[in-house]
């Protein structure tokens, strides 16, 4: 019989309910926290998701409506904390929204007026439009990761349209719901949603395509009164800077100029309206507009920094400074250093201004390059940069000094006037100087930065210094006899077997560019990597980016040999033997071992062409 009596504690039907509906989430929730899913799990998987199935339809005639629905979105937030999207979208959300409309829900986000005629036929300020503005935006939040999940990299068109149907989505939702003033915390969490989104899809270099959705999400938080609050500017200032920087990617460096000129008006308008309404001196009010400003300088450093000199007419070309040599040069060295001085107080936000300018999405790892020389000024400004930033790095201009903070997860984590330099804001700089090809600077600071990391336990840092030095691994490799080191890397105190380690990687470096002796760096870069993938834990394996990187390093330097042996055929062990090509059927191998335990197989089509070749090879030496 349907029960239409009160919802209580103690009332059999509610009580069975949450009790089935414990027990079910109790088991995904372990099943979720065993990590990769084993065969069996599968199933197990199977029997809760069906179980949960059940339950809805149950107790779906047996429960008052506004319960039922209630307990369907709450679950549905659940089962998306522990990453079952899936599970929340299908049988929490969409059975949630599926009373409402019968036709593709798709279908209904095209028109405004249609989808509120659909999802709010009594108007937003009906009592249920709240769970509905949510049931929408978790939705569309459970779209996107699952595209995540299956494609973190959108190499399928149809994900990046996913993507930006979920964007849509997101923004029709947010326009319904912007007027009513009481659900600006939908409005809050719609641009969070918008960031997360865009920030993945400008990673990607889709930043064309998710401008418009980053300047809604800024232009609704500024439409919202309650958002307008000082509480809210840091989030607002990064949506700024996020904007800005969609500018920069897609080539139009002046408009984000304007848009962050526009954003540092708008966060004075309203230290001047709290300089009115607020007498006493607030000290972290001080450093929310502190923060917000700086973000908003580095964005207009980030193109003035060339604009001034292609426009002084006077322009003089500076010699690089040595980085041996800094120390006996005053600063500010450097027309760059002297802009930077002027604009930015602390070396935090001197090094911030730095990182910022010199990052571009468009620029890979490998292989390492320097700037495109469309004017002289900008190779000359990118090597200011980089000495500049060294000179903060080295410490020279550092009050402090353990400058580094490995609490701080985003660069932009710091206060305008702190001197210190995140450790992460550290290891980005050696890695973007081992892309632009400045070496010097490169290994300097890789002295200064790996002292720091192999005094951390952390495993994030351990991640790190493994990093860097696959790096240094791949340099002599990549461009063979372009440079080598005339210094040694100091051992900073460390214990006989870090020294021991350390100077043996030293000589390897100097004898690897020995004539005659190509092979030696591939063996070393390729058994060092497989060393760190098959020794380490999980947690502290190198980024799967570098890892890929490593393996296209060593693929492309043995393929031609590596297809001889292939061609050979039935004669593979003879011209092995005669040719002496063992070793590279060894570097071959040990290739197919980093794939396999580093799980990035499915990261690059080139890996299928790396396994079928050892897969010939073998073939062949079992047929000769």
């Amino acid at each position: 019989a349907a029960f239409f009596g009160p919802v209580a504690r103690g009332n059999p039907v509610v009580d069975s309910f949450e009790a089935e509906l414990r027990r079910v989430l109790s088991s995904l929730r372990r099943l979720r926290g065993a990590g990769e899913a084993k065969p069996p799990q599968h199933d197990l998987h199977r029997h809760g998701a069906n179980t949960l199935f059940n339950i809805w339809i149950k107790y779906k005639p047996r429960l008052p409506e506004w319960y039922y629905n209630e307990r369907l979105v709450k679950v549905g937030d659940t089962l998306a904390q522990i990453k079952e999207y899936r599970l929340a979208l299908q049988q929490c959300y969409e059975r949630y929204l599926q009373q409402f409309v019968s036709v593709n829900l798709d279908d209904v986000m095209d028109d405004v007026q249609r989808f509120k005629s659909t999802f709010f036929p009594n108007g937003v300020r009906d009592k249920n439009a709240a769970l509905m503005f949510h049931v929408l935006q978790a939705r569309n939040v459970c779209i996107y990761q699952m595209v995540c999940s299956r494609d973190r990299n959108l190499q399928n068109g149809e994900s990046l349209q996913t993507c930006l149907n979920a964007l849509a989505s997101l923004r029709l939702t947010m326009q319904v719901a912007l007027p009513q003033e009481d659900l600006c915390w939908l409005i809050y969490n719609g641009t969070i949603h918008i960031y997360t989104i865009c920030r993945h899809l400008m990673v990607m270099g889709h930043s064309a395509k998710v401008l418009e959705y980053l300047l809604w999400a800024s232009i609704c938080m500024e439409s919202s009164i309650p958002l307008l609050s000082v509480h809210y500017l840091t989030w607002r200032a990064t949506l700024y800077t996020a904007v800005s920087q969609c500018y920069f990617d897609c080539q139009a460096g002046i408009h984000g100029e304007i848009f962050a000129r526009r954003g540092l008006i708008k966060i004075d308008e309203l230290k001047q309206l709290e300089d009115i309404s607020s007498s006493p001196e607030n000290t972290e009010t001080e450093k929310i507009f502190r923060e917000a400003t700086l973000k908003m300088s580095v964005m207009i450093f980030k193109r003035a920094v060339y604009e001034s000199r292609k426009k002084s007419n006077g322009f003089r070309r500076e010699s690089k400074v040595n980085p041996r040599k800094a120390v006996n040069v005053s600063w500010p060295r450097t027309t760059t250093e002297r802009l930077l001085v002027a604009m930015f107080d602390g070396a935090a936000a001197q090094f911030l201004a730095i990182l910022e300018t010199l990052s571009d999405p468009s620029r890979n790892l490998l292989p390492p390059h320097p700037p495109v020389p469309d004017e002289v000024q900008i190779p000359e400004v990118t090597s200011e940069l980089f000495s500049a930033g060294l000179e903060i790095l080295s410490g020279n201009r550092l009050k402090k000094k353990n400058s580094f903070d490995a609490s701080r997860e985003n660069i932009f984590v710091i206060t305008a006037g702190e001197e210190g330099v995140s450790g992460h804001a550290a290891v980005k700089f050696v890695k973007l100087a081992f892309s632009y090809e400045e070496w010097n600077v490169f290994y300097s600071a890789f002295e200064f930065v790996d002292n720091f990391l192999q005094a951390q336990d952390d495993p994030a840092w351990k991640k790190a210094e493994l990093e860097l030095k696959l790096l240094t691994l791949m340099q002599p490799i990549i461009l063979p006899g372009r440079f080598e080191r005339s210094s040694s890397i100091t051992d900073g105190g460390k214990s006989k077997e870090g020294s021991t380690r350390r100077g043996s990687e030293k000589t390897i470096r100097k004898e690897s560019l020995k004539p005659g002796d190509p092979f030696r760096d591939l063996m070393i870069l390729a058994t060092t990597t497989f060393s760190y993938v098959s020794t380490f834990e999980q947690n502290v394996h190198p980024g799967k980016e570098i890892l890929v990187d490593v393996v296209m390093c060593l693929w492309q330097k043995c393929k031609t040999e590596l297809q001889q042996i292939e061609k050979s055929g039935s004669h593979c062990l003879e011209y092995i033997y005669k040719h002496q090509a063992y070793q590279w059927v060894h570097v071959l191998w040990i290739m197919n071992e980093i794939i396999e335990k580093s799980n990035i197989a499915d990261t690059n089509v080139m890996f299928a062409e790396i396994t079928l070749c050892l897969a010939a090879i073998l073939e062949n030496v079992a047929d000769s």
